[in-house]
């Protein structure tokens, strides 16, 4: 079968690999019927994460269930499921608390071996994946899907759950004023859950044209093209100087952070889910004397999946739009590289 491996700074290959096997009795094989770059898979392949072995790569997959071990209950061959991007056995109390993202028994697809037991993990780019703890990973549909919700159902296992996991983490509720600092697939997602949780203004700040538009088509109301204190102070000025009640930061950098934190009102939420690079960008201080608050992190996708499916399947939101390239997997490295000249808003890629 082939695989995507990353070899370090912009050398991404697909190579031919060991077939997907049954390593636990609790794992599935599944057959990739799509997946795709994240914007997170880009820090490695920029070099900005180091990379210090060949490493299979990705973690965003739908596919069709080709095996399953001897101890998996819930999921059959021939099932189409959703893999959420960390794998958890559903069982331990941070799953019970809906936080699969810490199960004592998960990890990250396409991260390297497992760093509890050792035991191989691999990455989502590939022709074919094993699954751990398939009872608690995987979602199951009753039916094969059309093919056009494909895409649509794969943002479930990141973008849209992460997007969503910002809203939920800033309070977002109806009536509510949003802004959303990042334009990539995560902020736009963010502005679908915004809308979805019925938010009245929702502006978002991006410089450019194609992401501008697919945000207001997704419910976005107003467009801010600066950035930093003068992106916050334009917002301002569009909200009566007073700030948004709730920002979705998207990106993970300390302007970013910076920026969001300044574009809240006194006592509005950040919710973060931008991977995070450097220290942060918070100023305690700042937010000591305006109450304002910060929470989010990681997104427990698993936790989500069950809430957005029914409005991916009956076309209530539509978040497959997001992408808006197509690659075979034969062409990963053009898909990468589209991503990383930003080309593309999120590639979507065939086996």
């Amino acid at each position: 079968m082939h695989a995507t491996v990353l070899h370090g700074p912009r050398d991404i290959r697909l190579e031919q690999v060991d077939d997907a096997t049954l390593v636990e009795p609790t794992d599935a094989i599944v057959r990739v019927v799509a997946a795709c770059v994240c914007g997170s898979d880009l820090w490695p392949y920029r070099g900005v994460k180091p990379t210090p072995e060949p490493t299979r790569i990705g973690h965003e997959l739908v596919g069709i269930v080709e095996e399953v071990g001897a101890d998996v209950r819930t999921v059959r061959p021939g099932r189409f499921v959703i893999a959420p991007f960390v794998f958890s056995d559903g069982t331990c109390v941070h799953c019970a608390h809906g936080i699969h993202t810490s199960c004592v028994a998960g990890g990250v697809f396409g991260t390297g071996p497992s760093r509890s037991t050792g035991r191989p993990i691999d990455g989502c780019q590939a022709e074919y994946v094993t699954i751990p703890q398939a009872d608690g990973t995987l979602v199951a549909l009753d039916e094969v899907p059309d093919d056009h919700l494909v895409p649509g159902l794969l943002t479930l296992s990141d973008v849209l759950a992460t997007g969503h996991h910002a809203a939920l983490a800033a309070r977002v509720t109806a009536g509510a004023t949003v802004a959303v600092v990042g334009d990539g697939a995560v902020g736009l997602s963010g502005v679908i859950a915004a809308k979805r949780l019925g938010a009245e203004r929702i502006v978002v700040f991006s410089r450019h044209a194609d992401r501008q538009a697919l945000a207001r088509e997704f419910g976005a109301t107003d467009v801010v093209e600066s950035r930093g204190r003068d992106g916050a102070r334009e917002l301002k000025e569009l909200l009566d100087g007073i700030g948004a009640d709730g920002v979705l930061e998207c990106v993970g950098t300390e302007e970013s952070m910076a920026q969001a934190i300044a574009s809240t009102r006194p006592g509005g939420m950040v919710g973060y889910v931008g991977v995070p690079h450097g220290d942060g960008g918070l100023s305690l201080q700042r937010m000591f004397g305006t109450n304002v608050g910060v929470a989010g992190g990681v997104a427990p996708a698993r936790a989500y999946i069950p809430e957005l499916l029914p409005d991916v399947l009956d076309g209530t939101i539509d978040p497959g739009r997001v992408f808006d390239r197509t690659f075979a997997l034969a062409d990963v490295a053009d898909a990468y590289r589209a991503m990383d000249e930003r080309t593309a808003i999120k590639a979507l890629l065939r086996p």
